[in-house]
């Protein structure tokens, strides 16, 4: 049996080609995000490690933790450093700064990373940054010099010598080039722009003036580096501490892994989709093929072969698929990885040349899921082949079943029913695990529908090739007949497509819904005219708190509200975010909808909840809330008050500047929301707004209908990285469609060829076949849309709560969807059809 199932995989290798596609697309794209990540986590490790270099101890001022907006430690006194010097064992000890510091290129225009941040800091002993290294000119050695890192002045034609303006936390000043910095191999830190100065000019214009944010050591090597650690901690105030350098470069690596971390995860996800609608067209591929070997089967088991060993055969060809396209898939994987290193380059974060990193984990991961999912798949259709009657071996040819299944539709319908409890369960009720709850129930769902899809696939077959037959002859009708007399085999072919379809139209819906609800805050929760903001769209961009300071000296404008973006972390180790404000202004550009309290109550201190999260917690106004502060620790918070109307503040929780100064180290706000003074027109306010920001070129000026185009244009972009990413499951479902054609062409080959005798024309017979794909690839879309919009319409209700309020249905957009799925079921069937059109009459008549 073993010899026969290899000699029949030779004997169809386009068969197998086809099978095995769609798992090489699939394992590509999960060994290409492992590769990638991989790389980036190695790359990180060795950057950072490199900076480190030379370092035994840092001295910082304790943080409870990492955090990624708002600042994590606060700054030590500079005067620490004559003790940490004067400590047995140190050789050489240096103060070190950072900050926010913003590059202009020579355009006049902000340099704005998507998602890295802009780094400002000092020139340190070269004995302490071993691997920072001047590619060309000199380190900083004025307050009018300044070095830049290697890929920023690449990017944007800089030499040394050259004029630059830097903006700061507390104004704007030009530098001279003087330099350019890299870091071993690579030319910048992870996307980030980099500013260097000489140590007192850094600490100027950083704001840290008689401070240093750490301090950084070197030993004499008369004591190991954890004694000399020791001997600085007993130095050491309260609140600082003395940190091994090791240990701080695995906190700065995992610091921006973490922040990527989305990233890897995203990718998986959508490599488990495109495996999934794989699972789908091997399963159909297996099932149409068993069909046509019926009489194959039967004569094994004529001679002797048992079930077992019919279904064994089966398995095993799927097994040798399974490997043998794992194996192709892992060295897709390369290409993929290139191709996703590429996207992430797009949004800012440069990664060092070096070669992809194919850890032993990669390997095994992507060959057993690979195979397992072939194998898996073909299970139902290698029972079937056990099942096959050594009788059927004396009949002319076999056909599947194609007649109404009670058990399919109770066992489909039970499916559908629990997935879709699951998946109601997931997004309603409680539990820290949502995710994973609405994707298994998703999952479900999705084999429940693909299970009822056989009973619904007749009827949507008529219906939808109704309009084919009426306009194209004797090819319409046929292609219409053709998708329906076997709805097992058109469901199994739509189910891919359909899969794909409803993950594009439940994006495109929440897209559509996110827009309107935006479009709804504007109307009744902003009241502000203007809104000043950096130009960053990946995240929060810093903006200096001059800027509100300069709009308030205008009088022009009757409220200014700066507002910041900040962590804090609860007693469940759960990162959360806040917002600070000016409470005396906020409620004059913002609708907060105070339930409990007044919104000024925050000048005495405490925080505002927004009043489902207080309800949750079990909290009144008066009681206190813990709160977990990287810089400040943990602190009790009294509850101010409670507000209804979340959609602009975008948070839980709200705080005032007077305590956020308290509770971080940064000093930049994130954006700032502008009214103008009664009887000043649009275009007055604007142009004061403009003179103030003329010396601010990172910031940007909006109005409501800038904000809204803004909104939009970043929901597009989202819908369009994600649609693009869905785009490979639609790929390989789009190839079983092909694959499915193909070997239906191959089983009708005696049926082509007696509609060709009897006068049917090539190009009638190339219709026909392009019009069936068409047909099957509509039942697809249709399918698709009908459980994107029921998944759109979930997500948007259990969204309410965070904000999105509003569901809409982007009708065109969907409607092109089908349309879009129809053309590409005509390119699907160009090679089956190219293969009908050129069948020899005399030898398909035959079954030559």
């Amino acid at each position: 049996m073993f010899k026969t199932t290899i000699k029949g995989l030779l004997g169809h290798k386009l068969r197998m080609a086809l099978t095995a596609l769609s798992i090489v697309l699939g394992v590509g794209f999960v060994a290409g995000t492992y590769m990638l990540t991989d790389t980036m986590n190695k790359t990180f490790e060795n950057l950072f490690a490199g900076i480190t270099e030379g370092v035994d101890v840092y001295v910082r001022s304790e943080s409870s933790f990492e955090a990624q907006l708002g600042g994590s430690r606060k700054p030590i006194p500079e005067a620490l450093l004559e003790e940490v010097q004067a400590v047995d064992g140190v050789e050489i000890a240096a103060g070190s700064v950072s900050g926010y510091a913003q590059l202009v290129d020579k355009k006049g225009e902000a340099i704005a990373p998507s998602g890295p941040p802009t780094l400002g800091t000092n020139w340190g002993p070269e004995e302490l940054s071993s691997a920072v290294k001047l590619r060309s000119g000199q380190e900083p050695r004025g307050p009018s010099e300044v070095v830049i890192d290697a890929a920023t002045a690449e990017k944007h034609g800089f030499r040394v010598s050259d004029e630059v303006e830097v903006l700061f936390a507390g104004g704007n000043r030009r530098f001279e080039i003087t330099g350019i910095v890299g870091f071993g191999e690579a030319d910048n830190l992870a996307g980030a722009t980099l500013a260097v100065f000489d140590t007192a000019t850094a600490q100027k214009v950083l704001d840290r003036q008689g401070r240093f944010d750490e301090i950084e050591v070197a030993g004499d090597g008369s004591v190991t580096p954890s004694e000399l650690r020791a001997n600085i901690s007993e130095v050491l105030p309260p609140g600082v501490e003395a940190e091994s350098a090791g240990n701080v470069a695995s906190e700065q690596a995992s610091s921006l892994q973490d922040q990527l971390s989305f990233f890897n995860i995203a990718l998986l996800v959508f490599a488990g989709v495109a495996l999934f609608v794989g699972a789908f067209i091997i399963y159909n591929t297996f099932s149409i093929t068993v069909a046509q070997r019926t009489k194959e089967f039967a004569l094994l088991r004529a001679l002797g072969a048992s079930g077992g060993q019919v279904m064994g055969s089966v398995l095993i060809e799927a097994l040798i698929v399974g490997v043998i396209a794992s194996a192709v898939g892992l060295g897709a994987g390369v290409l993929t990885a290139l191709g996703l290193q590429a996207l992430l380059a797009s949004f800012g974060i440069e990664l060092p040349s070096a070669g992809l990193l194919l850890l032993p984990r990669t390997v095994v991961v992507a060959l057993t899921l690979g195979t397992l999912v072939s194998v898996v798949s073909s299970l139902l259709p290698a029972r079937r082949a056990a099942r096959v009657s050594p009788m059927q071996a004396l009949r002319e040819s076999a056909q599947e079943p194609t007649g109404f299944s009670t058990k399919r539709a109770v066992g489909g319908g039970v499916i559908t029913a629990v997935g879709a409890a699951i998946l109601f369960y997931g997004l309603f009720g409680p539990g820290s695990n949502k995710a994973s709850v609405v994707g298994f129930g998703a999952f479900a769902t999705f084999l429940g529908v693909a299970a009822l899809g056989p009973l619904i696939t007749r009827p949507l077959a008529a219906v939808i090739g109704a309009p084919m037959a009426r306009l194209f002859g004797i090819s319409g009708r046929l292609a219409r007949a053709n998708a329906a007399r076997n709805p097992k085999r058109t469901a199994a072919s739509a189910s891919a497509l359909m899969i794909g379809l409803a993950l594009v139209s439940l994006v495109g819906i929440f897209a559509a819904s996110l827009k309107a609800t935006t479009d709804q805050v504007l109307e009744e929760s902003l009241k502000a005219d203007f809104l000043v903001t950096g130009p960053s769209t990946a995240g929060p961009s810093p903006i200096s708190p001059q800027v509100a300071a300069s709009i308030r000296e205008r009088d022009e404008f009757s409220a200014v509200a700066p507002t910041r973006l900040g962590q804090w972390r609860r007693s469940s180790n759960q990162l959360l975010y806040l917002l600070a404000t000016d409470p005396q202004t906020f409620g004059e550009v913002a609708t907060l909808g105070e339930t409990q309290g007044q919104l000024q109550d925050l000048e005495q201190g405490g925080v505002f909840v927004y009043d489902q999260t207080a309800e949750g917690l079990g909290l009144e106004v008066g009681d206190t809330l813990e709160m977990e502060f990287a810089a400040s620790g943990t602190q009790d918070m009294p509850l101010a008050g409670t507000f209804s109307d979340k959609t602009l503040v975008g948070a839980d929780y709200l705080i005032s500047l007077s305590e956020w100064n308290e509770h971080f180290s940064e000093r930049t706000d994130y954006q700032v929301l502008v009214k103008s003074a009664p009887g000043v027109s649009a275009a007055d306010a604007r142009g004061a707004l403009e003179q103030v920001v003329e010396s601010s070129p990172n910031v940007t000026i909006q109005d409501q209908r800038d904000i809204r185009e803004r909104s939009s244009a970043q929901v597009d972009q989202l819908l369009g990285l994600v649609t693009a990413l869905l785009g490979l499951a639609i790929i390989i479902a789009l190839l079983g469609i092909t694959n499915s054609l193909v070997l239906a062409v191959f089983e009708r080959t005696r049926e082509l060829g007696l509609l060709r005798a009897v006068g049917m024309s090539r190009r009638q017979a190339r219709s026909m076949v392009r019009w069936e794909a068409v047909i099957v690839a509509v039942i697809g879309a249709v399918l698709g849309l009908v459980i994107g919009v029921f998944f759109g319409w979930a997500l948007v209700t259990a969204l309410k709560d965070e904000g999105i309020s509003r569901l809409a249905l982007p009708t065109g957009q969907l409607v092109a969807y089908v349309v879009v799925a129809g053309v590409a079921g005509v390119i699907a069937a160009i090679p089956p059809a190219r293969r009908a059109a050129r069948l020899n009459i005399l030898d398909a008549i035959s079954g030559a």
